[in-house]
């Protein structure tokens, strides 16, 4: 790859005369572009017809970029498709959560487990790549765009009994595994099972489900099906270009598919950087993180990112002078060897048309918007390579689980109320505002690396994750679990034990009972000399060898266990009994780190983001963010040369971030 960080994004000059790309390369060049993905929407460009290729264009475009020193993200093309095929072949088009065969339109429109998707797209990828794999602009190949969606037809409910067969094996164990006994459901034929929708197991759209087993095991597949369809596609591009690395754009933290269930498949990871602009800084750090998380720490590249506006939304407001530069190097901090946009110019029809650009449709060159944005090449120029491949050195791991996040969402009781990703991020968010470098990873992946793990509404505890966390604890590492952790197996059937369930000898506690509330009625909790406040849901804990750390103050319950601790080997189990309010998390979470001397230096400044990253050569990158709206004077915790001003400071000297100012540290 590029030996500096590609900067650049979505370019789609097949909407424009070429006249229009002479313009375009020489503004690209004025602000330090480099790096254009192009092709994500052109497969009705590139096949007019069922038996018809055309390059033409697709040639002009990646010679013209050669011509000019640029590198290409070649995508597939396949996340839409052309008309002719949806007419030809109807069955390609969806059928959705109510039953309805959708026609043509729109994109994220191919059923996943059809032949005729799957064979034309798998076609496509292979004559890009015989066609392109050695071009001298060719950097990485882009599959598909954005995969999502589901689709509820007669193939994928096929597709889904072919599925289970190889999941459960028998019809026995898949009747144990959903619990069929249940309502008179036991199957005694693979053709009697249905996709689970509107017509089948659900109500009220498609979080309320009859059985739960079933829709896991649904939402499972459908993420196989559409991983199916990236395989194919990249197993096609292998035939011609066996080096060119590989990957598709994801989301985030994206519900509908478990990206975990890739990792072993892509190259490098890859995503698309929207957050809803009034959100905490932390809402795009744990996404971040996620998304390095997903390759077992590597680099992942920002695959795009607004460059002012989005048009998605009912109101889309626009980014400030100044946050344009600080979400680009929030992502850097947290693992980015790549900065791109969407898009590099406007379209000029059509629902993205008002979403924003680096060039607009006057095609100007004197806006603060391209203004920022060739402030911002400048600076990644000064920058170099230095960050490229580095990782993050964390001690604290925060457990995330799509399986979990499924389980709980889906099921009845104890409250709806309760968001999986709301109570992951205000634990992530604690301990990142306390100023620990934090891992967002698998419950598959390896705890040795850790000293703290958190496991923020874990529901499902699957395989030997019970015993490798009590390994963890018993070497003096800490865990801490919360409300509605470890309540079900895989199948989401409930632990026949106590409450919580293979973690209850780590956490020494038994829950029998949790009453769940509104979101209006608040129950006072008391740690010592602090007071908090928690809502939602609210276990009553029994003590089996932990010691209280808080207790509820209201109701029948009043007096009994919040929050406990419970010494395990050398280490400790935490738990925390119900959704506290953000500054009971930070309190508690903080308990925690302190314990490990994980609190950063900086812990004290509110809306100053620290994040560290060191270089294959072992050089050591201190990344401080000032996300607020004011300067902010620090003292620097160690000698260090500020790599975007070459400003030098030693240990302890002050050093001022700027309103939305950065500073990359290299510690001496």
């Amino acid at each position: 790859m590029t030996r500096r960080i590609p900067y650049g994004g979505d370019y789609n000059p097949e909407q424009w005369p070429e006249e229009v790309w002479d313009e375009d390369h020489r503004l690209f060049t004025r602000a330090g572009i480099d790096t254009l993905t192009v092709g994500v929407f052109s497969w009705s460009l590139t096949q007019p017809a069922e038996d018809v290729y055309e390059f033409t264009v697709l040639d002009r475009i990646l010679d013209r970029a050669a011509a000019e020193g640029r590198q290409i993200c070649l995508a597939t093309g396949t996340a839409a498709l052309p008309p002719w095929l949806a007419k030809k072949y109807p069955e390609v088009n969806r059928t959705d959560f109510e039953g309805r065969r959708h026609r043509y339109g729109q994109r994220h429109n191919f059923c996943p487990s059809a032949p005729a998707y799957r064979r034309p797209a798998t076609a496509m990828a292979e004559h890009l790549a015989e066609r392109y794999a050695h071009h001298p602009a060719l950097l990485a190949w882009h599959v598909n765009n954005e995969y999502g969606g589901a689709c509820y037809c007669d193939l994928c409910a096929e597709a889904f009994r072919d599925w289970l067969r190889h999941r459960h094996g028998t019809l026995d164990a898949l009747n144990d595994a959903w619990w069929t006994t249940f309502w008179s459901h036991r199957y005694t034929d693979w053709d009697q099972i249905e996709p689970p929708s509107a017509l089948t197991e659900h109500w009220r759209g498609p979080d309320h489900t009859a059985f739960q087993g079933i829709t896991l095991d649904y939402q499972r597949f459908m993420t196989d099906a559409l991983l199916g369809c990236f395989t194919a596609e990249k197993e096609a591009i292998r035939t011609h270009d066996p080096d060119t690395p590989v990957t598709t754009n994801f989301m985030g933290a994206y519900r509908p598919l478990d990206y975990h269930r890739w990792s072993p498949h892509l190259d490098f990871a890859s995503w698309d950087n929207y957050p809803p602009l009034d959100a905490p800084p932390t809402r795009p750090a744990l996404a971040h993180d996620l998304m390095r998380g997903v390759k077992d720490g590597a680099p992942f590249w920002l695959m795009e990112q607004t460059p002012s506006t989005t048009a998605c939304r009912d109101v889309n407001p626009l980014r400030r002078p100044g946050e344009l530069r600080l979400a680009t190097f929030q992502a850097i901090a947290h693992g980015a060897d790549a900065a791109l946009y969407f898009q590099l110019r406007a379209s000029r029809g059509a629902c993205e048309k008002y979403h924003g650009a680096v060039i607009g449709h006057a095609g100007r060159d004197d806006t603060r918007v391209f203004r920022e944005v060739a402030d911002l090449g400048r600076e990644l120029e000064l920058l170099g390579e230095i960050s490229l491949g580095a990782r993050t050195p964390a001690r604290t791991a925060l457990l995330f689980d799509w399986d979990s996040w499924w389980a709980l969402e889906i099921s009845d009781g104890p409250s709806r109320l309760v968001r999986y990703l709301d109570v992951v991020h205000a634990y992530y968010r604690a301990a990142r505002e306390a100023g620990a470098d934090l891992d967002v990873i698998p419950v598959t992946a390896d705890l040795s690396p850790y000293d703290v793990v958190l496991a923020p509404v874990l529901h499902l505890v699957k395989g030997d994750l019970a015993e490798r966390l009590e390994e963890l604890a018993r070497r003096g590492g800490t865990v801490l679990a919360t409300f509605l952790t470890a309540r079900s197996d895989e199948h989401d059937r409930a632990f026949l034990t106590d409450i919580p369930g293979p973690l209850a000898p780590l956490l020494g506690i038994r829950v029998d009972e949790w009453d769940a509330r509104p979101e209006d009625v608040v129950q006072p909790v008391r740690m010592g000399e602090f007071s908090t406040e928690a809502r939602l849901v609210f276990e009553i804990v029994r003590l089996r060898g932990a010691e209280p750390v808080a207790t509820y103050g209201a109701d029948f319950y009043a007096g009994t266990p919040a929050v406990t601790r419970h010494r395990f080997g050398a280490g400790e189990g935490w738990y925390v009994a119900t959704a506290l309010d953000q500054p009971g998390v930070d309190h508690v979470v903080r308990r925690v780190l302190a314990r490990h001397d994980l609190i950063g230096p900086h812990a004290d400044q509110p809306g100053v983001e620290t994040a560290t990253r060191v270089t294959p050569d072992g050089t050591v990158l201190r990344f401080l963010l000032n996300h607020t709206a004011q300067p902010v004077r620090l003292a620097a915790h160690a000698t260090a040369t500020d790599l975007l001003t070459g400003k030098r400071c030693e240990q302890g000297e002050s050093l001022t971030l700027d309103p939305l100012g950065v500073a990359i540290l290299r510690v001496q």
